[in-house]
């Protein structure tokens, strides 16, 4: 069984197509590198996956059990419970300014504790044993993405590959089934490239799946155990073997 089904999912904004008929499967523990041209709805795709974008049609299942049917009505509580299932690393990582590393990492779990606390899910000791336990959890991710003794430096006190860490620490921090890369490479000086893609490899891991939207194809060949190729709102398979350098200008 797969880990996630896409089934016909659908996008416009106005009169405009972005997503037309997206049909995929991932399995879990697989890295899939989603890649096209510009404008084709890769990106529109995560945000719709991680609940960001509402689909217009199509359904989502995480294993074979269906979280999304566009033809059904949910609150944004709900929503907000199905993002759970996903993590997503910003393109330019969206971390909060004002919060030092340690609290952008665990803003998002502290939040559900709190919403655990509100509708008496837990106890008010209780829940200050939680908040406790999401800050040891949060430095030991941090000190897994290499960031010891950076626990209290601002963002802007961070370099851009420091920022992706902590980004991805954050997304790590809600153990979500898949974790999406949105152009993981594009706000990083070059040499980066290869420490990045490293790391996403040192993450692979049969508890959860990754996808990466990425124009970089050698970068998406070395990550990927399956390549999907969007273009003009669809996706396509393709296999790592095929010269996707020549066949598409990408």
């Amino acid at each position: 069984m797969s880990l996630l089904q896409v089934e016909g999912l659908y996008k416009s904004f106005g009169e405009t197509k972005v997503l037309t008929d997206v049909n995929f499967s991932l399995e879990r523990g697989i890295i899939a590198s989603i890649i096209g041209p510009s404008g084709n709805g890769k990106t529109t795709l995560l945000r719709c996956l991680n609940f960001l974008e509402t689909p217009d049609k199509g359904k989502i299942k995480i294993n074979g059990q269906e979280i999304f049917d566009a033809e059904k009505k949910y609150s944004q509580e709900e929503l907000r419970k199905k993002r759970l299932h996903f993590g997503l690393v910003f393109q330019n990582f969206n971390l909060f300014p004002q919060y030092t590393a340690l609290e952008n990492v665990k803003l998002a779990i502290d939040l559900r504790a709190k919403e655990r606390l509100m509708s008496k899910d837990l106890t008010k000791l209780a829940y200050k044993q939680v908040i406790a336990q999401n800050a040891d959890l949060s430095r030991e991710l941090l000190l897994k993405m290499g960031l010891k003794g950076k626990e209290n430096n601002y963002p802007h006190e961070l370099s851009g590959g420091q920022q992706q860490r902590v980004a991805i620490a954050r997304a790590l921090s809600l153990t979500p089934d898949v974790i999406c890369f949105d152009e993981p490479t594009s706000a990083l000086d070059p040499h980066l490239t290869n420490e990045v893609a490293n790391m996403i490899l040192e993450l692979k891991s049969p508890k959860c799946s990754m996808i990466i939207v990425t124009h970089e194809l050698s970068f998406a060949q070395k990550v990927s155990d399956k390549i999907l190729l969007m273009e003009n709102g669809i996706i396509t398979e393709k296999s790592l073997a095929e010269n996707l350098f020549d066949e598409y200008n990408i």
